[in-house]
């Protein structure tokens, strides 16, 4: 997952001066001992982050894991532990050079010890290097980029599987269920829209699809000249990769030209916020891919049942997309302390051999920090809510 800013790139001299900056007080945190602090006091507290857009236009996406992980933190600290976990939140607005200002301050003031983030893959790209020089673990729970992957970190992972792996699931989709043979294919230019955009393209041409390409400015706020490629092109489908607030306004122009394409997007558009933008009408049979579990009301695994109850009860709202990524991240953090881990290293060696079932998937990770599970599950748009059609493998449209 990841908004439009969230996504750019431009500030990695930003970056890189301030993880060399950090190399001096990488042992502030308590991340250059290693071990498991056997023989020394166990700290009574530790203090884990959250990082990503709290504030912003896409904060639809990150407020639900978010809150997951707040509610894993709470559970855990319920059963009174020997070592406690305070959760702190930063607000990184999809902004990267703040993502790496707040990576600073986590790491030489705050002294954390783990980070459930960044949420966004532009911000991801430029913070983790700073988290990565000071030997701070880090999950998160819905960046998706593929190239986030191949940096050789030791200290990153994730929880969601990444747009090669969405990407070319939701085009099978688009040219299996919804049997569509030209399909336009649009992104947001950013570091998220335009690596969903180009796997999905990539999938699409090996299907023989006839298709065409676009590219919009997000903050723009008429869309005119894609809207009228679309038409042209009079495609059976259109595939946008971006975020919720710019897909919304997007597929309104496109309803309102008179398009009448299914309409498919990803993870960045599943938020009701897509609907708002759009107009209940205008939004009606939209199709969203996510590697993201949503409970729903027909939940049958009690588990997740529970967890959905509780989330429901603590924060008066439904889990939405990530909340169950959320609660999975930050609970890979709290096994981890749970079994004993109090430094970075330590903790980073346990998040690495993790085996659990979670809320959202089964957590497990391969040596590059990519979860094991791999999953995209399909939803669209009814009667003004968000439903799910089930696994891209099996889902049909009506």
């Amino acid at each position: 997952m990841r908004p439009k800013i969230a996504r750019l790139g431009g500030v990695l001299a930003v970056g890189v001066a301030l993880t060399v900056g950090l190399a001096a007080c990488g042992g502030d945190s308590g991340s250059g001992s290693g071990g498991d602090s056997s023989g020394s006091t166990a700290p009574s507290v530790l203090k884990i982050g959250f990082m990503g857009d709290l504030s912003g236009e896409n904060s639809g996406i990150v407020i639900p894991p978010s809150n997951g992980a707040q509610l894993a933190v709470d559970e855990y600290n319920a059963t009174n532990p020997k070592v406690k976990v305070e959760m702190i939140k930063y607000d990184s607005r999809a902004d990267a050079t703040t993502a790496v200002s707040l990576a600073q301050k986590a790491i030489k003031t705050d002294k954390i010890v783990g980070l459930v983030g960044p949420a966004f893959s532009g911000e991801s790209k430029q913070a983790v290097p700073v988290l990565e020089e000071a030997k701070i673990p880090n999950i998160s729970a819905s960046a998706t980029n593929v190239d986030l992957a191949k940096n050789g970190w030791k200290y990153w992972h994730r929880v969601v599987p990444n747009d090669g792996v969405q990407g070319p699931a939701i085009a099978d989709f688009i040219a299996g269920a919804a049997a569509a043979k030209n399909v336009f294919v649009i992104d947001d230019k950013s570091e998220y829209g335009k690596g969903l955009g180009d796997a999905v393209r990539g999938q699409l041409k090996s299907k023989g699809v006839t298709l065409t390409d676009d590219a919009l400015d997000p903050a723009a706020t008429d869309y005119s000249s894609t809207v009228n490629k679309v038409v042209s092109a009079k495609p059976d489908a259109i595939f946008f990769g971006g975020y919720y607030a710019a897909a919304g306004k997007l597929l309104k122009q496109l309803r309102d030209k008179g398009v009448t394409a299914k309409f498919f997007s990803a993870d960045g558009s599943l938020d009701k916020g897509l609907i708002e933008s759009a107009g209940a009408p205008q939004a009606e049979g939209a199709l969203i891919g996510c590697p993201c579990r949503i409970p729903t009301a027909a939940e049958t695994d009690e588990k997740v049942k529970k967890f959905a109850t509780d989330y429901k009860a603590k924060f008066g709202a439904d889990p939405l997309i990530y909340a169950t990524e959320g609660y999975d991240a930050m609970t890979t953090f709290l096994k981890a302390i749970g079994s004993g881990a109090t430094t970075t290293d330590a903790i980073n060696d346990a998040v690495g051999k993790s085996d659990f079932q979670g809320i959202s998937k089964p957590i497990k990770f391969d040596p590059n920090g990519e979860p094991s599970a791999k999953s995209i599950y399909i939803y669209q748009v009814k009667g003004g809510q968000i439903g799910l059609l089930g696994d891209t493998t099996t889902a049909t449209l009506g």
